[in-house]
């Protein structure tokens, strides 16, 4: 008995971001920036990722808790700057 393949094969990685709702394995298209000011310095940026159909839902989710900073294009968040 192989125990190495019970769990079956390994999917492979995606090669595009994809969209972090619950469920979703579409394109991200945007990038939606916040933080938890309990919990993080307030220049600190965590990320989720977007398709367009999720962006709304997304963004409300951050923005009710008041976590939301900014909502960009994936490319627009990709071509900033690298943070020293």
């Amino acid at each position: 008995m192989n125990l190495a393949n019970l769990s079956g094969p390994t999917p492979p990685s995606p090669t595009t971001p994809q969209c972090s709702a619950k469920g979703c394995r579409a394109d991200a298209v945007w990038v939606l920036a916040w933080n938890n000011p309990k919990l993080h310095t307030p220049d600190r940026r965590k990320t989720w990722l977007a398709c367009d159909d999720h962006r709304e839902h997304l963004s409300q989710f951050l923005g009710v808790r008041g976590f939301l900073k900014d909502v960009v294009t994936l490319a627009e968040w990709e071509s900033r700057p690298a943070a020293e």
